[in-house]
């Protein structure tokens, strides 16, 4: 058969989503071409020619991206079968045909060859099976079109690989435990290697582990770590932890740091612990503080990803946060749009369920794909909308990101910090933002190049604006700079 796979949004990396289905499609025999929307206009005629398209929606922000793009295949070719696949497949039941989440890939194949079980959740161990074949990456753009990595004034192409799938912890806003209920699948040790080498093939000189959790499984990340140091001693690295997860391997950061590792993501989320019990987060604003210094220390830099307005913020809180980036030094650290950004509930998040949220909880907003609430606060309902305005404006007219921080803590009655604007410049990062576990901005919205969903876009944009943001939903993201 003839399969189309389309990526809208994968935060700026080349879609190993489409790249693995699509290999084992191949495999099968299928012919398989790959649409990625963050970097490729529309194209009718590969929807012509296909006999199934599969969307992949490994995140909230794609499932809004991929909305329009199915009601344009629907116009294009009515009747030709439409699957939604990935962590967040269940979010488009009803509107694609069929929607898979967890681990897909087999059971994409099933769907493609007319032997579906009808299982929305599979939860199978294929990624540790040996001897599948290598993501095809040669279907997909240029590693170059991608995000890069910014480091000593000068920009390296990045790959990106997955050493686990899911994550142990069961986070209450997260949509990981929502599909994966505390398990974690492990990927074959080689296949992560052979992926990696590839990718370094193709021009890559960083590579992000995008596990949601890299320590989820220790021994099995510092194999993988430690094999790719020496076999490419000059690529470097990032990965994703949580806090408690960096104070309780501390023992593995030295050889990470020895090995390429320029920075680590973290879910900082808060500075109320209250409100990081109410989540789950598993770890305190004090080991917030520890985890910075034991990065530090091993000359890692740590790149903390916030959640700054939910139902039970204050004004006092946002404050706080500031005062914690700026007394540890994370200024340059935090991309600037995490100081807006609100919580996300899509169905079947673990926090509906807890009784501190009911008093704030409005309806289901189908259009946005999430439960909308308002904050026990009016006044931090206003403060958010201002506070992404001028984030926004400040982003988009290319400030730096002190410059912006300043902004917000005038914003918020907080005297400037005073960085320099270059106090950002010595801070390794990407040139795409890390968002997670949030309602989508507009610059995020407006990722896919314009043509590609316009016209279904065109008569929804008021159902896809974020209501954390100002009306720009159809300009692009800026490209790798």
């Amino acid at each position: 058969m003839r399969i189309l796979l389309i990526a809208t949004y994968e935060l700026g990396h080349q879609p190993l989503q489409l790249a693995v289905p699509a290999a084992r499609l191949r495999a099968r025999g299928h012919e398989v071409r790959c649409r990625d929307l963050q970097v490729e206009e529309w194209d009718p005629e590969l929807v012509a020619w296909s006999d199934r398209v599969a969307f992949s929606v490994p995140m909230h922000t794609a499932t809004q991206i991929a909305r329009p793009a199915i009601a344009r295949v629907r116009t294009e070719r009515p009747g030709l079968p439409i699957v939604a696949y990935g962590l967040y497949g269940e979010m488009l039941e009803g509107i694609a045909d069929r929607v898979l989440a967890g681990e897909t890939d087999a059971a994409l194949v099933a769907w493609v060859e007319g032997v579906d079980d009808n299982v929305i959740v599979h939860l199978g161990r294929d990624a540790a099976a040996p001897g599948a074949p290598l993501p095809a990456r040669d279907l997909l753009p240029a590693l170059d079109r991608y995000a890069h990595l910014i480091v000593d004034g000068a920009e390296r192409t990045v790959g990106y690989v997955e050493a686990s799938h899911g994550c142990a912890h069961r986070c209450r806003h997260c949509p990981v435990p929502v599909v994966y209920d505390g398990r974690i699948r492990i990927v074959e040790h080689d296949a992560v290697l052979a992926d990696i080498a590839q990718q370094v093939d193709a021009g890559a000189r960083h590579i992000t582990f995008g596990d949601p959790d890299f320590l989820n499984g220790v021994h099995h990340s510092v194999r993988v770590v430690r094999a790719m140091h020496e076999r490419f001693p000059d690529i470097t690295f990032d990965c994703t932890v949580k806090v408690e997860h960096v104070l309780r391997h501390d023992d593995v950061w030295a050889e990470f740091a020895a090995s390429g590792c320029l920075f680590v993501v973290s879910a900082f989320e808060s500075v109320d612990d209250t409100t990081l019990a109410k989540l789950d987060k598993g770890h305190t604003v004090a080991d917030m503080s520890r985890s910075v210094a034991l990065l530090r220390e091993h000359g890692i830099a740590v790149r903390p990803s916030w959640m700054p307005f939910t139902p039970w913020t204050t004004p006092d809180h946002v404050r706080e946060l500031l005062d914690f980036v700026a007394e540890h030094g994370l200024v340059g650290n935090v991309d600037p749009v995490h100081y807006t950004i609100r919580l996300l509930l899509p169905r079947g998040s673990l926090l509906l369920e807890h009784p501190d949220l009911s008093e704030c909880l409005d309806a289901y907003d189908e259009a946005r794909g999430s439960y909308q609430w308002h904050a026990a606060d009016p006044a931090v309902d206003e403060l958010q909308q201002q506070l992404a305005a001028l984030v926004e404006a400040g982003v988009g007219a290319g400030d730096p990101i002190p410059v912006v921080y300043d902004a917000v803590r005038e914003a918020v009655g907080l005297a400037p910090n005073g960085v320099a604007p270059t106090a950002a410049d010595d801070v390794p990062r990407l040139t795409e933002s890390w968002f997670c576990c949030a309602e989508p901005t507009a610059l995020q919205l407006g990722a896919a190049p314009a043509s590609a969903v316009q016209s279904a876009r065109n008569s929804s944009l008021v159902a896809f604006q974020p209501a954390a943001s100002v009306p720009s939903i159809v300009k692009k993201a800026a490209p790798p700079s």
